[in-house]
C-alpha cells in the first residue's frame, strides 16, 4: 500500500491559460462550427494524432506533397505549408460569433503521438509506446515533431493535453524513475539537464511547451486506471513526474456513451452516473488537484442524453445533464472546464443530441457562470 502523501495547497481560485485569468468554469468540446457559435462555448479541442515527420525536410518546406498527408502537419492538403492545420485552427476560433457578436474561443490541443511512434516500435499500443521512447532514433522524431507543433501554436493563447493513456502505460510498469526514456540523446537542447527516464520526458514535455508556446498551458492527462483502488499511488506517480510544473491536469470520465457500453455487444457495462458515483469522480478530481496545487479539465464527456433511442450516433447518457446540474459539485473539486466530445464514431455529437449541451450551455452562461474554486 502507498504511504498517505501530504496534499499542497490547493489550486489558486483562478486557472492561468496563457497570459489571461479565467475565473468560471469553461465549457466547450469537439463540434462543428454551427455549434460552436449556436452557445456562448470557450473552447474547442482536436486531436494531434500521426506518425512523426520522417525528415527536418517536411518542417522546412513550403508546400505540402501529396505523399506527407498522414503526417499531422500536412492534414490539411498539399495547397498548405506545413503545419497550416494548426495556424488555421487557431486563428479561426478566435473569429467565433454568438448571436452575431463577437466572442472568441480558445483551441485545446490534445498531442497524442506516442501512440503511433508505438506502431514504428513495432509493438502498438502500451508496450511499443514505452519501448519507443527507450529508442534514440525514435524519439528523436517524436522529440522534432513536438517541438515544431508547438513553434507552429507560437504566441496563441491555447491548451495541451499530453499524452493520453501514455502516462497510465508507465505507471503500470512500477516507478517512473526507473521507466528509462533517451531523452539527452534524443533532445539535448531542450532535454539535456533531464534524467533519462520518463520523468525526464514528461517534464521535457513541460519545459519545450513553455518555451516554444509562451502564451499556452500545457497538462499532463491523468491516467489512473486503478484510481479506485490506490488513489495514493496515482498520487505519488505524478507528483513524481512532476505534474506541480504542469499548468493543468487532464481527466476523461469514460470514453462512450453509457447506452452503448450498456448493449451486451459492447460488453454490458453499467457507466451510467448515479450521485454516488459523480461524487466518487469528483473526489479524485479533487484529491488529484490539490496533490500537484493545479486544478482538472474534464476531457471527452460524452454527449448522450435520456431523450436518445441508442442507435448510431444518439446513445443515451447522464454526463451532461448531471455536471450542467451540478456545476457547484464541479467547481468544488476543482474542475476548471468540461470538454464535452464523441470517443469513437458511433457515440452521440453536439450535432446529434437534440440541441441538450447547447440550450444547457446556454443556461449556464445567462445564469453567470459558477466560479473557480
Amino acid at each position: 500500500m502507498s504511504t498517505p502523501l501530504e496534499l499542497v495547497a490547493p489550486p489558486e481560485p483562478l486557472l492561468v491559460v496563457e497570459e489571461s485569468l479565467v475565473d468560471t468554469v469553461l465549457v466547450g468540446g469537439s463540434m462543428n462550427d454551427a455549434s460552436a457559435n449556436a452557445a456562448p462555448f470557450d473552447v474547442r479541442y482536436a486531436y494531434v494524432h500521426s506518425q512523426p515527420a520522417p525528415s527536418s525536410d517536411y518542417y522546412s518546406a513550403s508546400r505540402c506533397k501529396a505523399e506527407w498527408s498522414s503526417w499531422w502537419g500536412c492534414w490539411s492538403g498539399e495547397t498548405t505549408a506545413p503545419g497550416f492545420y494548426m495556424t488555421w485552427n487557431d486563428d479561426h476560433v478566435t473569429k467565433a460569433t454568438y448571436q452575431g457578436k463577437p466572442r472568441p474561443q480558445k483551441f485545446f490541443w490534445t498531442w497524442y503521438s506516442l501512440r503511433d511512434l508505438g506502431d514504428l516500435a513495432g509493438e502498438g499500443d502500451g508496450p511499443g509506446e514505452v519501448k519507443a521512447i527507450n529508442r534514440v532514433d525514435l524519439l528523436t522524431r517524436y522529440m522534432n515533431d513536438y517541438r515544431f507543433f508547438l513553434q507552429k501554436i507560437g504566441n496563441s493563447q491555447d491548451m495541451i493535453d499530453i499524452e493520453p493513456d501514455f502516462w497510465g502505460y508507465v505507471r503500470s510498469l512500477g516507478n517512473p524513475h526507473q521507466v528509462t526514456a533517451q531523452v539527452k540523446a534524443a533532445n539535448p537542447t531542450d532535454c539535456g539537464s533531464q534524467e533519462n527516464s520518463a520523468v525526464g520526458l514528461a517534464q521535457c514535455l513541460i519545459t519545450m511547451a513553455h518555451k516554444y508556446a509562451p502564451n499556452t498551458g500545457a497538462g499532463f492527462h491523468l491516467t489512473c486506471w486503478n484510481w479506485q483502488s490506490d488513489m495514493q499511488g496515482c498520487v505519488k506517480d505524478y507528483s513524481d513526474l512532476g505534474a506541480k510544473n504542469a499548468d493543468f491536469l487532464v481527466a476523461d470520465v469514460v470514453d462512450r456513451d453509457a447506452g452503448w457500453y450498456a448493449k451486451p455487444a459492447n460488453g454490458g457495462r453499467d457507466t451510467f452516473w448515479n450521485d454516488q458515483k459523480a461524487t466518487a469522480a469528483l473526489g479524485w478530481y479533487k484529491t488529484m488537484a490539490e496533490s500537484v496545487g493545479k486544478p482538472v479539465v474534464l476531457w471527452q464527456i460524452p454527449l448522450g442524453n435520456m431523450a436518445q433511442n441508442n442507435t448510431f450516433g444518439h446513445y443515451k447518457d447522464d454526463k451532461v445533464d448531471w455536471l450542467l446540474s451540478h456545476m457547484d459539485q464541479v467547481a468544488n473539486a476543482h474542475v476548471a472546464a468540461l470538454l464535452f466530445g464523441p470517443g469513437q464514431q458511433e457515440q452521440t455529437t453536439v450535432e446529434s443530441d437534440g440541441g441538450n449541451l447547447i440550450n444547457k450551455t446556454i443556461a449556464y452562461r445567462n445564469s453567470g457562470g459558477t466560479p473557480l474554486k
